[in-house]
């Protein structure tokens, strides 16, 4: 009875191992201006859907996190991007630092094994720059909680203690172990790359440098633990002084972040970009905010390829059926102008992967309506534009991989024929 517990225990051990080494090759990665998935070009069609670990915390809600993601695959939707965290409050994943809502992070364990099932890569996002959920405001009271004289929102960024309990919390995250799965997150290939902060922004200093040198420790630390993942910062884009001939591209205003030199720091695998003209350029026209998009999304792409020589992944856009004037057609020419850049980047051998826009639901669920929403069932036009988007970066994918087979095959041939005229053969 003991050697067969003995002999169950090196098989399960040895399926895990197998696992393992199946996981590791599936990890995507970069290679200069472009992701990689087992030595083929990788893009990114995707969504955001930050609700889906709060969701799947109550078992009678986890049909539509399925829902969502069998309806995402079917339009040929790859990537998800969505939130790794909850601070504070009855329904938080951190209560405080350090304690733990298990119910919430086996919600996370369900979303990641139900991602897996579907074939979608996730982005997990470790906190938030705003107090939605938590974010840094929570952060910056459990340090005043604890005695700290911490006199603004922005001092999540400097504060050694409040800087100790986010990298507690990113431990936590990478180290944990699916129960679902069995596969801790930082071995999962499932997940596509970690983000530092969604949107971090540091308005008290305009110069960049404190969001520079929380981000330079913060990769760092991320990398100290997990080798396998990508790691992005979570930037909106906004250029900042030190890219100065680049600032008059930003719409008007600055959040204490730089694009370039935010993205050049080691350890961030890939740079990020958002684009909301309707909510940064108010009191434009919809042709004007068009134009915008237009030249944000050119100096964006051009840098990438340029400056950074780092993958793009324009990680949210949207456009809200809330603005004054909206119509369908609006938001379909937003999303063919992003998807046509994207495109155009891609097939050009450009640095841009990919697009998420902001946000994908599914059938009942009007409670998390914020006039951006995509329900693929509700919006026919602008789900055809998606859906075909998909099929273009599929397509690409495999045109680049036949055209690397071939040139892997003639090289193979050269050095066969060069050893055969070697031995006179």
């Amino acid at each position: 009875m003991r050697r067969t517990s003995f002999l169950r225990a090196i098989l399960i051990w040895l399926l895990y191992r197998h696992q393992q080494a199946q996981a590791w090759g599936d990890f995507i990665r970069t290679n200069g201006l472009h992701f990689e998935l087992r030595g083929s070009p990788f893009f990114a069609n995707g969504f955001n859907a930050y609700w889906l670990m709060y969701l799947s915390s109550d078992p009678s809600q986890r049909h539509k996190v399925s829902d969502a993601f069998r309806e995402a695959s079917g339009r040929g939707l790859a990537v998800a991007r969505t939130w790794a965290f909850n601070d504070g409050g009855s329904n938080a994943l951190q209560y405080s630092p350090g304690s733990y809502n298990e119910h919430m992070f086996q919600g996370l364990d369900f979303v990641i094994s139900e991602a897996r099932r579907y074939g979608i890569r996730l982005i997990l996002s470790f906190v938030n720059n705003y107090e939605n959920f938590g974010g840094k405001k929570q952060y910056v009271q459990w340090g005043r909680n604890q005695g700290q004289n911490i006199r603004s929102d922005d001092e999540f960024f400097t504060n050694y203690v409040v800087r100790g309990y986010y990298k507690n919390h990113v431990k936590t995250v990478l180290t944990r172990y699916n129960t679902l799965t069995g596969i801790a997150y930082k071995d999962d290939p499932t997940i596509f790359a970690w983000e530092l902060m969604n949107e971090p922004r540091c308005p008290s200093d305009m110069s960049g440098n404190t969001i520079q040198a929380w981000i330079r420790e913060m990769a760092a630390h991320v990398k100290s633990m997990d080798s396998n993942h990508l790691l992005e910062a979570g930037l909106e884009g906004f250029y900042g002084p030190k890219s100065s001939s680049d600032m008059q591209t930003n719409p008007g205003f600055q959040v204490g972040t730089d694009f370039i030199s935010n993205n050049q720091i080691p350890g961030i695998d890939f740079a990020t970009l958002h684009s909301y003209p309707d909510q940064w350029l108010t009191s434009s026209t919809d042709q004007a905010q068009l134009q915008f998009l237009n030249n944000w999304l050119d100096a964006h792409i051009r840098d990438a390829h340029n400056v950074l020589r780092k993958p793009l992944l324009l990680t949210e856009f949207g456009k809200s059926w809330k603005d004054p004037g909206y119509s369908s057609s609006q938001r379909d020419a937003l999303f063919n102008t992003v998807y046509n850049k994207i495109y155009h980047s891609a097939r050009t051998g450009g640095a841009t992967a990919g697009g998420l826009f902001w946000q994908l639901l599914t059938e009942g669920m009007n409670s998390m309506r914020d006039g951006y929403e995509i329900v693929l069932g509700e919006t026919p036009s602008t789900t055809g534009i998606i859906s075909s988007q998909s099929r273009m970066l599929r397509y690409l994918s495999k045109i680049y991989a036949r055209e690397r087979n071939i040139a892997s095959l003639e090289k193979a041939k050269g050095v066969r024929e060069a050893a055969q005229r070697g031995s006179g053969n």
